[in-house]
């Protein structure tokens, strides 16, 4: 760390409240967006089997669990904020831990809570009452729909309720995953104790017009990483768990378990309602497989839930962006006003100032920011391929280093993860080349970013 850099720190630092519980929830209640509701579909249109889409769902959990215990160690052996830009940092230097820093702060999680506050509004739409989404609210100088407003409305909300503490977000984060949980588990109770509107029948029928082969059964299986993406965010809080040495290798390893668990519930309870055709042509199969069981009413309420789950993923995403630039920004590398932590809250007040600035900037772009988010996802992918290497590198160089959580299966479990990693980011740029590229670009021009700040924090 540069020595200027010590000027950086405030006198008020981050305080350790997330117990185990809380902790919990920020992993389940994050990965737990609308993917489980939606992504169905898509599975069985690449697949065309319940068979292949359950072995699509169990390989994703794998590997996705196989990442949570990879990054358990990490984070019982480095507990601080930021988490991934820390690993990065120690392992391959701070050119390589800013890249990653620029790339999550500039496109990434601005982009992402954009998408989830705006996938919230969409949710709320299906309501009639709400019906006047998608009328302007303003017409001059530029157009903005009420919609809009709302999604930054939410934004604005949930940043003001992290500002206002961690403990706060957790505990918000706490009871709404509960009633999360709960919706889910009610879905599935419906579906599964529904009279003479399901058959295990179903679960051996097929969707004729899959896209089938090894190509089919790749893009199920993104489609079950993308459900599952989100349980590195706890991580980038390490620096506020209580007892992180033992609080996240359970937080990670239980709500990682817990939600492959839901997940395979949910879609065992749609399969049983619905033939692997009626999956393939719905846009919400989870809402129309309790629509079959309880009519309209059954549609509202699994729409009710997935705009609470919404919900609790935007309050993750914005509690885990904030401490990565606010991280980088205490090394020296970035405006030394990110690293500001409120003296009363004990949050990295300027940092969820200017993420939810950066946010709402994409909101009010409108469809526009969807493609800066295509962009980020290459990006963000091979930084988490390159954040789960780390584990190699510190076992080797620092065999002797205190490890509160040694992961199970070393080295075979990461190596695991890293190659799906790698699969993903294959058939990611398969798809969306352009992007993917612009992707690239995007980290390539925080370089003279990087050595900007490095300049001036020496001077």
């Amino acid at each position: 760390m540069p020595e200027s850099a010590q000027t950086v720190f405030t006198h008020a630092e981050l305080s350790r409240e997330l117990g185990v519980s809380l902790a919990s929830a920020v992993v389940v209640g994050t990965i737990i967006g609308s993917g489980i509701f939606l992504v169905p579909a898509e599975m069985m249109q690449a697949v065309g089997s319940a068979k292949l889409v359950y072995l699509a769902w169990l390989v994703g959990g794998l590997l996705s669990f196989f990442g949570a215990l990879t990054y358990a160690e990490l984070g019982a052996m480095k507990p601080q904020a930021g988490g991934e830009y820390v690993y990065v940092r120690d392992a391959y230097g701070p050119l390589a831990g800013f890249l990653y820093a620029w790339t999550w702060f500039v496109i990434a999680k601005p982009a992402s809570i954009a998408t989830v506050a705006t996938g919230l509004v969409r949710i709320l739409g299906t309501f009639s009452i709400f019906s006047f989404f998608s009328d302007n609210a303003v017409s001059v100088p530029f157009s903005v729909t009420w919609g809009q407003l709302v999604a930054i409305s939410a934004a604005i909300l949930i940043s003001v309720l992290n500002y206002l503490g961690i403990k706060k977000a957790g505990e918000f984060q706490l009871v709404f995953t509960i009633l999360k949980i709960a919706i889910i588990l009610g879905i599935v109770i419906v579906c599964f104790t529904a009279r003479n509107a399901g058959s295990w029948s179903n679960f051996a029928t097929t969707f004729t017009g899959a896209k089938g082969g090894i190509a089919g059964f790749m893009a199920a299986l993104v489609a079950a990483l993308w459900a599952y993406d989100g349980w590195n965010d706890l991580n980038m809080v390490a620096g506020e768990v209580k007892n992180p040495g033992r609080n996240i290798p359970i937080a990670l390893i239980a709500g990682v378990a817990t939600v492959g668990l839901l997940y395979m519930l949910v879609n065992a309870a749609v399969q049983y309602v619905l033939p692997a055709s009626a999956i393939a042509a719905s846009p919400r199969p989870a809402s129309d497989a309790v629509a079959v069981v309880l009519g309209p009413l059954g549609a509202s309420i699994v729409s009710a839930g997935m705009a609470i789950s919404m919900l609790v993923t935007l309050n993750g995403t914005i509690m885990s962006g904030a401490r990565v630039p606010y991280a980088v920004a205490r090394d020296g590398y970035f405006f030394r006003a990110l690293a500001d932590v409120h003296p009363r809250f004990h949050t990295p007040s300027m940092a969820i100032l200017v993420q939810a600035v950066l946010s709402i900037a994409l909101l009010l772009l409108g469809g526009n920011f969807r493609q800066l988010f295509s962009l980020a996802i290459f990006a963000e992918w091979l930084f988490y391929m390159i954040a789960g290497s780390t584990i190699f590198v510190f076992r080797r160089r620092d065999p002797d280093a205190p490890r509160p959580y040694r992961m199970f299966g070393y080295p075979a479990l990461p190596v695991l993860f890293i190659a799906a990693a790698a699969v993903l980011l294959f058939y990611t740029f398969r798809g969306d080349w352009p992007n993917s590229l612009y992707g690239l670009l995007v980290i390539v021009a925080g370089i003279p970013v990087f050595w900007f700040f490095r300049r001036a924090s020496r001077g």
